[in-house]
């Protein structure tokens, strides 16, 4: 029987993924109402507006949580507490003035960047609302990364779930009456609607500015309420303080650097999407609101459900690299070996059914969830997209990897190369074969699927690491391809005698309990994974009651 660690590294990501979990879920109801009051264009406009808001945030903040976390937490392990205090501090600087910088260039720049670089100018009432925010977020990034650094999960978790809460509540208020204030005040124009989508847009993008705000006021309450025990710990650290800040600011940019530029050829995708597909739309003599509708499928319905799987891989790929950074440091082979596969597994025994799931009962899903909306086009999308659930959460975990190892680069060259590849496809389908929406899914499975292979080649030869395939693929298939037949039987019959929305309800329910079933049964976990777990001994005693462990 294995032994619960108190601090396990599985439980603090399970910790983070929980709160993903329930900020996507938050994510996804909100998304409801939003999507009746704004429409298919005004998602359109949202979301092209949040692919440019997404690319400053990447050349500012997405990379802080994860590089301060790998700083400080290398530091604290070798019980430099003031080293580790200072490396803080010199990203909190460097946040309030890349973030800042960032924040005026957006601002005064969103209706050059939405007319003349996106082709879509009713964006920039959204995106000039978005631009304060990359400057709080950078700040929150940095926050964030400090907690996980010192392997506190839940103030991250607390301050996602809040954070997630208000955007949800504002956005749906401040969308409900901008919507209905740009339709009086341009009812007289050509397209009183199309004014009143983007200024209902702009309405949905107020959510998330005061939602971020909420989540680092909350954080920063935390800092003064823990900061009484850090500063015991700076005082009575006995190093002595050997590095400048001029040193501590070209680590953290060093480290940062890299980072940075992994997550923009990571994440850049939506941008590049979003551009493209507009300007080959435009340059086809395709109508605006057209193309704006299906971008606003693809961000507001498709995208919505396929974060929900990958929000859990990137909190528990987060939860690795401070574990993993100090196994390294200790130079623990076994330990090293045991994290990456023990993440990798857990991952794919999620990532895996949600895959299948999303193929089988694509469209009632959607109907499930997004019920006034016409979930044809959304629903073909995820029966075609579902796949990338699992490569992007591998991709996630990958990348993860090999910066614990302070192997920044690879990363970075990996992406560029399968980004290479998703531009290259994705103009191939667009122009050459004019698969229009659906060209863009398949080329982000293209692209996450490249990195997949790319970043496992980079492992293997960087440690000789080998992912066992067994009980990390083959059974989570099996069991997965077991369910997805019996889901797809139950809706079938179901809904030929109850309402389609109970007749999915019935069938979701039936998934995951044969999904559990058929994983257990076949070895996909073992009782010591299990203990790992959140309410590990509970689930154990569930379980062998039950047969289904022995």
């Amino acid at each position: 029987m294995a032994k619960k660690k108190k601090k396990n590294f599985l439980v603090q990501g399970s910790i983070l993924a929980f709160a993903g979990i329930i900020s996507q879920v938050i994510g996804l109801i909100y998304r409801i109402p939003l999507i009746n009051i704004i429409g298919s264009e005004g998602m359109g406009y949202y979301n092209v507006a949040f692919s440019i808001y997404t690319v400053a945030l990447m050349l500012t903040s997405y990379s802080l949580p994860l590089a301060v976390s790998k700083l400080v937490s290398a530091r604290i392990a070798e019980r430099k507490f003031k080293e580790a205090n200072r490396m803080f501090k010199c990203a909190l600087s460097f946040a309030i003035i890349a973030g800042g910088f960032m924040t005026v260039i957006i601002y005064f720049g969103s209706d050059f960047i939405a007319s003349k670089i996106m082709s879509m100018p009713k964006s920039t009432y959204a995106l000039s609302v978005l631009a304060p925010c990359i400057v709080i977020v950078s700040i929150l990034g940095v926050m964030r990364g400090f907690f996980q650094g010192n392997e506190s999960m839940i103030p991250t978790a607390m301050s996602q779930v809040l954070e997630q809460i208000i955007n949800a509540i504002t956005s749906i208020v401040a969308a409900y009456f901008l919507f209905r204030i740009g339709f009086a005040y341009y009812d007289k124009s050509k397209d009183p609607l199309g004014m009143a989508a983007a200024y209902a847009a702009a309405g949905g993008t107020l959510g998330t500015l005061a939602g971020a705000l909420t989540s680092l006021v909350i954080l920063v309450l935390i800092y003064y309420a823990f900061r009484s025990v850090w500063r015991r710990r700076v005082k009575n650290d006995r190093h002595r303080l050997t590095q400048k800040k001029a040193d501590s600011y070209r680590i953290l940019m060093s480290t940062i650097g890299p980072v940075i530029l992994s997550a923009t050829v990571y994440n850049i995708t939506d941008f590049i999407d979003s551009g493209l597909f507009s300007n080959i739309m435009h340059w086809q003599g395709n109508d605006r609101g057209g193309y704006a509708s299906l971008l606003g499928m693809m961000g507001g319905q498709y995208n919505t459900l396929i974060n929900v799987p990958i929000a859990f891989a990137a909190a528990l790929g987060s939860s690795l690299i401070p574990s993993l950074t100090r196994s390294i440091h200790e130079k623990n082979k076994k330990q090293i070996r045991n994290k990456i596969q023990t993440v990798t597994r857990f991952n794919m025994s999620i990532a895996i059914p949600c895959a299948v799931g999303f193929i089988v009962l694509a469209k009632p899903i959607m109907d499930l969830l997004f019920f006034t909306e016409d979930n044809v086009i959304p629903g073909r999308m995820l029966q075609i997209g579902g796949i990338s659930v699992v490569f992007f959460c591998l991709s996630t975990v990958t990348n993860n990897v090999l910066q614990s190892f302070d192997d920044m680069m690879t990363p970075v060259k990996t992406g560029a190369i399968a980004l290479l590849i998703h531009v290259v496809s994705l103009i191939i389908m667009l122009t050459v074969f004019q698969w229009n929406i659906y060209g863009v899914i398949i080329s982000k499975i293209i692209f996450a699927g490249s990195i997949c292979i790319l970043n496992s080649h980079a492992i293997r030869r960087k440690i000789g690491y080998y992912q066992e395939t067994r009980r990390t693929f083959i059974i989570p298939i099996i069991s997965a391809v077991i369910m997805g037949i019996v889901a797809g039987f139950t809706h079938f019959f179901c809904i030929l005698f109850i309402n389609p929305i109970i007749a999915t309800l019935i069938s979701l329910i039936f998934a995951v309990i044969t999904y559990i079933i058929a994983i257990l049964l076949l070895g996909g976990l073992t009782k010591d994974e299990i203990y790992e777990m959140p309410k590990g001994e509970k689930l154990v005693k569930i379980f062998t009651k039950l047969h289904l462990l022995h």
